[in-house]
Formats: C-alpha cells, structure tokens, sequence
C-alpha cells in the first residue's frame, strides 16, 4: 500500500491550466437552450470542507442549487442571475458574487461564462450559535477590519 501524500500548504495554478471535465446540469434545471458546464478542481481542503475549482457553461438557462456556501469571481463572459428573492444582477469579467448553501438561483448565459469558485460547507446550526456567542463576547476593535 503506498503512503499517504503530505497535503499541499500551497497550489498556484493558471485558470487556464486546470484540466476540465465535462459536469452536466441535471436536465430538470434546464429552462432553455442546451447549456454544456466543465468543471475543473484546483485545491480541496484536508478536512474537505471547502473545495476551489473553475467552472465553465455555454449559453441556456438554468436553475442552479447551490448546496455550499459559494464566492464567484467570473474570469470570462457574463452571466444574469436571478435569486430566489428576486434580486437580480448580471455579474461580468472581474465580479465577485457569493450564492448561500441550501439556496436556489437561476442563471441565463446568454453565450459563455467561465468562474472561479470557492466553495465552503454550511457548519450546523449549533456550530453557527458558537461562533456567533463566541464573537459577542469579543471586545470590539477601535478601527480595522478584524472580523
């Protein structure tokens, strides 16, 4: 049996280097068109809670079900995005949109799109409540950005 491979403290990698797979969209989800999506993985966390690929689709619509917590930073094309509470926005070349797990949105391409995301799995509710107890009982900065 061979041994485990040391987990990696740092990947860099061009977008245009990640080899990409073919990832179709469930055909229920499809409201238009006949969108092709790829995907390619780039770096996974040890503890497999949060994953950073790129992703690509061709021109269609679609709803999308976004099961993790994910940021999208679009590298190429533009997309129209519409989440479940209505809001709406195209996000073009350079844009950053972050989509909550366990929420739906629908994406109309009108003829390509290509992404970077970066993927993180929702803590349970529990967890959350810590995290946010925790966080109270903090004393608050004077100034900055500390979170």
């Amino acid at each position: 049996m061979p041994a485990p491979q040391p987990v990696p403290v740092f990947v860099g990698a061009c977008p245009d280097s990640i080899v990409m797979e073919p990832l179709p969209i469930e055909p229920s989800w499809i409201l238009s068109g006949d969108p092709q999506a790829r995907s390619g993985a780039h770096s996974k966390a040890e503890d497999g809670c949060a994953v950073t690929g790129v992703w690509d689709c061709t021109a269609g619509s679609f709803r999308w079900y976004f099961g993790w917590d994910e940021t999208v930073v679009i590298l190429e094309g533009e997309v129209h995005v519409t989440a479940e509470d209505g809001t709406e926005r195209v996000l073009r070349k350079g844009d950053i949109g972050y989509f909550k797990g366990g929420t739906w949105a629908t994406w109309h391409v009108e003829t390509y799109v290509r992404k970077i995301a970066f993927l993180r799995k929702p803590f349970p509710s529990p967890i959350v409540a810590m995290f946010r107890f925790k966080k109270a009982l903090r004393p608050k900065p004077a100034l900055g950005l500390a979170a």
